[in-house]
């Protein structure tokens, strides 16, 4: 059989075109043909392959773009392009269009195939005459698809008489037209027809024109993608809340996988479609409460201990039944004890039952899937333990990991084998538990939203394994925002992106494959971190000594352009008695004597013991009386009262200081010098990258955002560049939108109406105060939006009271956007006798806080919550009402 390749497709000079052949649904290591392609005029690409079958099989291909040897450009294939083949096909002519990004990505999401709109696929291959046409087609149309046309054999334009086309993969329908009994040339069009409703496709008719085909030969178009205006969208409704802070009657005082069930049966009854929770890997450290951090993890793929669900592992374990009993009447998570008695009950389990569990089919089946890094991890939680400590660079002999090592140190018969063998147990037993749980949920009618955090620990096995993908001697973070005057310090390592992008980005896309056998949609956090990065420096503490990375720092001289006479002293403290007093006030005379050194123009500097905020925090470490941490909090904003930082490639080169028009250093300028540095100031952060960092992203986020069919969400909060909007638009990657914190310039409030259909809605995220701590934070803010935004005269209520709360809740409900998330805490603010009596317990998280405990817990069980009849019945009728 011969195929003929024929693609219309622009390019540039350099670039060729590829046809990539292959078994359909083939594994990634096995064989593909290259079918190189050859143009006369730089855009119809065309070129053919002979093949020998001896059997029908169904083939694969895609094209590529290609420089020399290396791919530059994939087309998209999320459905693949496929070939059904047999010995009495002689002949197959493909006359394709490069495949972009479909119009309605989303609708090709697993979230929407798999539980919104769940589609049943035809696995009988599509039959083929003596001179066949085949048309396929790509339409995540709602309803049945059907060919329509001019001629009595396509129905002479009667719907009833409609030809229908069958689904051979999701979204995407396919037809075969005996050509022999075919009317040249006939004009058609596609229709959906769905609950009675008839629903033609946009645009003029289409042609279909006699290709004179021999016996045995296929005249295929592979490339036809209709528009159906008028389809309803998809709209779901959901609830936001971490695993760990899920209660249960028969809980260990924590959240697990066995109580996303409950809580999938909350949903379900009162007509949500999403349960999003917050990150779930293991973040064990150090195994006290500061591990609680659910954003600092150890390992990308492995899941917490601490979300097993030790209701289902044998024994009975009654010695334990009192703990489990005394720590779930806890008000608040106790992570500590809690993790203390999951881990008890897991080991006995494993004593119990582990040689019979890793010794079934099942496990070894998991293992031969995970191989890539569950050894590795199981290597690492056990040097941890051993050493007491996750930091590997005191690790000794394994300080610097080796496969061969690896190998040794996991091998049957190995001194720690039992260790290594217990903490496969546990994410073995981890998967199957989360994988219930899902399928569980799916039955239902729910999809489970993950959460992809954008950073690692730099005490990680990620960071141990391949330290080459990172930037270990650097600190991830934000900018100052609405969350941290001072910027945050996340402390992660940032990425090296150089070396990520040489083999295409592997380690994300594997981490999103991962991560996609379990979700159908996921929050990328801080998705402005693929664009740039706040990068700090070691020595800083806080954020305001970072500056973006990948940026375009300034030379002395496009500084001095500006008209300010810039010299090195500006990225040096500027530390005067003012200063001092104005930062310190009672306490200034003291610091400067015992803090700072004087200089000969009068001005100060830190002494050297305190010369960067992290020898300050050291020399502050055991210190926690209220005037300590006051010294401690003044001479970090010493260090921070700089106009510039060096760029950390080439400290020849500089970065006016984040938020520097605020401080002192910039006060003492002269008036002139301060107009000169706030137009290069606005110029840096606000125009100079827009391009720059747009680039960036569009080398990074189609290749890891179309890796899965999951859905893709971002959180877009921060600092955000003007190109982020363009970029995730194009790439359909649905915004976070948060009525509280607009994204147009000079709004108070967003407008929950005007919000993009690909978009989030939700009134408040983990890192915010809950709609009824916001409420009473700024009562002038609260007067303003109870007037503008709810239409209310007279004063607003001191207290969100419950009807308040649920017009809150309306709006965000009623808003275009396709999904409408609302945090738990925030649908029980409708009912005063089930919310939390302290809104402030209600808080998840305090970004300006480091250091914040995570260990909120619902205040009543879930069984109670499923009993809540007149609570569950307004939530189902809120979501009737709006249409989700």
């Amino acid at each position: 059989m011969k195929i003929f390749f024929r693609l219309s497709y622009n390019t540039v000079w350099g670039e060729t075109l590829h046809a990539v052949l292959y078994r359909a649904h083939a594994g990634a290591n096995e064989r593909k043909i290259n079918i190189p392609l050859s143009t006369q005029d730089g855009k119809i690409w065309t070129g053919s392959i002979l093949l020998l079958f001896k059997q029908p099989a169904v083939m694969a291909y895609h094209y590529e773009v290609r420089r020399g040897d290396k791919t530059v450009r994939r087309e998209w294939q999320k459905v693949e392009r496929t070939l059904s083949v047999s010995p009495q096909t002689s002949a197959y002519y493909l006359n394709d269009s490069w495949r972009e990004l479909p119009a309605q990505a989303h609708l090709y999401s697993s979230a929407v195939t798999e539980v919104f709109r769940p589609q049943t696929v035809e696995k009988t291959p599509l039959p083929l005459f003596k001179r066949t046409l085949l048309l396929r087609v790509q339409s995540p149309c709602n309803g049945d698809l059907y060919l329509c046309g001019s001629t009595a054999q396509l129905g002479n334009w009667n719907p009833d008489k409609a030809l229908p086309l069958t689904r051979t993969q999701l979204n995407e329908w396919g037809i075969t037209l005996n050509a022999e009994e075919q009317t040249f040339p006939a004009e058609y069009k596609f229709i959906v027809k769905h609950n009675g409703a008839v629903l033609w496709e946009d645009g003029f008719n289409r042609t279909l024109d006699n290709p004179s085909l021999k016996d045995g030969e296929v005249f295929a178009r592979q490339d036809l993608r209709p528009c159906f205006t008028g389809e309803a969208p998809v709209r779901a409704a959901g609830v936001v809340i971490p695993v760990f802070s899920l209660r249960s009657e028969t809980g260990c005082g924590v959240g697990d996988f066995g109580d996303l069930k409950k809580l999938a049966d909350w949903a379900q009854k009162t007509g949500q479609k999403v349960i999003q929770i917050l990150p779930i890997n293991d973040t064990t450290l150090t195994h006290t409460w500061q591990d609680s951090y659910p954003y600092n993890a150890v390992s990308v793929y492995a899941f917490h201990p601490l979300y097993a669900d030790v209701r289902l592992l044998p024994g009975g374990n009654k010695s334990l039944e009192k703990e489990r009993k005394k720590i779930n009447e806890l008000p608040q998570v106790n992570y500590e004890k809690a993790l203390q008695l999951k881990l008890e009950y897991l080991k006995r389990a494993f004593l119990n039952e582990g040689k019979t569990i890793l010794s079934t089919p099942q496990f070894r089946r998991f293992f031969a899937q995970n191989t890539h890094w569950l050894s590795a991890y199981a290597m690492f939680c056990t040097l941890r333990d051993h050493y007491k400590t996750a930091d590997f660079s005191k690790w000794g002999k394994y300080a610097r990991f080796s496969y061969d090592a690896l190998v040794a140190f996991c091998k049957p018969g190995a001194k720690e084998y039992g260790t290594v063998c217990f903490w496969y147990y546990v994410q073995f037993l981890l998967h199957c538990q989360l994988t219930g749980a899902v399928r569980y949920a799916r039955q239902k009618g729910l999809i489970l939203k993950g959460d992809i955090p954008i950073g690692i620990s730099p005490n990680s096995a990620e960071a141990w394994t391949e330290p080459q993908l990172f930037h270990l001697n650097a600190q991830a973070g934000a900018p100052p925002d609405d969350f941290s005057a001072t910027g945050q310090n996340w402390g992660f390592p940032t990425y090296n992106w150089e070396a990520m992008a040489q083999n295409g980005y592997r380690w994300w896309t594997r981490r999103l494959a991962h991560m996609a056998q379990y979700f159908d949609a996921y929050r990328i956090d801080h998705v402005l971190g693929f664009f740039r990065i706040w990068q700090i420096p070691l020595h800083a503490v806080q954020g305001l000594l970072g500056q973006f990375s990948p940026a375009l720092p300034m030379s002395a001289d496009e500084i001095k352009g500006y008209g300010l006479p810039f010299d090195t002293s500006f990225t040096r403290p500027h530390i005067t008695a003012e200063t001092v007093r104005e930062v310190f006030g009672g306490l200034a005379e003291k610091v400067s004597k015992k803090y700072l050194d004087m200089q000969v123009d009068a001005t100060y500097q830190l002494k050297p013991a305190y010369a960067t905020q992290r020898q300050t925090e050291q020399a502050f470490a055991n210190q926690t009386d209220e005037k300590a941490l006051r010294i401690k909090e003044g001479l970090f904003a010493l260090a921070d009262n700089v106009l510039f930082v060096p760029d950390h490639k080439d400290p020849s080169k500089f970065h006016p200081r984040i938020s520097a028009p605020t401080s002192e250093a910039y006060r003492a300028l002269p008036a002139g010098e301060q107009q000169a540095f706030t137009r290069l100031y606005n110029e840096y952060f606000f125009h100079r990258h827009n391009e720059f960092w747009k680039h960036e992203a569009m080398q990074k986020l189609p290749a890891i955002t179309q890796a899965t069919r999951m859905l893709c969400c971002a959180e877009d909060l921060g600092m955000i560049p003007a190109c982020v909007p363009e970029v995730l638009n194009k790439l359909q990657i649905l915004s976070l939108e948060i009525e509280r914190m607009p994204k147009r310039l000079g709004e108070t409030f967003a407008d929950t109406k005007k919000y993009p259909y690909l978009s989030v809605a939700t009134p408040s995220t983990h890192d915010m105060s809950v709609l009824r701590g916001w409420w009473k934070e700024n009562p002038e803010n609260t007067a303003r939006f109870w007037r503008e935004v709810l239409g209310k005269t007279g004063e607003a209520p001191a207290e969100l009271d419950g009807k308040t709360a649920e017009e809150i809740v309306r709006l965000h409900l009623n808003s275009p956007s396709m999904l409408a998330l609302i945090s738990y805490q925030d649908w029980a603010a409708m009912d005063e006798a089930l919310r939390a009596p302290d809104p402030e317990a209600e808080r998840i998280n305090v970004p300006a806080n480091p250091r914040h405990y995570w260990r909120y817990r619902m205040p009543l069980t879930l069984e109670k919550l499923l009993d809540q009849t007149a609570f569950n019945d307004k939530i189902k009728q809120l979501i009737t009402d709006a249409n989700r």
